[in-house]
């Protein structure tokens, strides 16, 4: 199943946000193996990023964000990551519409 969401950053943290992200811990990238997150894209409009991913269930998030190593990332993100009441600001998008068209 396809899921995407929008994140905002704070002014001016997008070149640390890409730096820290282009050096992803592979300890991150097996606990998302392991939560049933199959593809994770991340695209910028800074400050707005969107997530799109490809997971096992509707609990392969939840999964990852309650992990011990998610929970070390988060610690490095938050610095630079736009807050509301709740926490990171995020929103849940719905997907309209997709083409999967196959390989050619």
């Amino acid at each position: 199943m396809r899921r995407a969401f929008i994140m905002k950053l704070k002014p001016g943290a997008l070149p640390e946000y890409a730096r820290h992200h282009g050096a992803v811990w592979p300890e991150l990238e097996a606990e998302m193996v392991a939560a049933g997150i199959r593809e994770f894209t991340i695209y910028e409009d800074d400050p707005i990023l969107v997530v799109a991913s490809d997971v096992a269930d509707d609990e392969a998030w939840a999964k990852l964000w309650s992990s011990d190593v998610h929970r070390r990332w988060g610690e490095l993100m938050d610095p630079l990551m736009a807050f509301g009441e709740d926490g990171p600001e995020s929103t849940a998008m719905r997907e309209v519409y997709h083409f999967g068209g196959g390989a050619s």
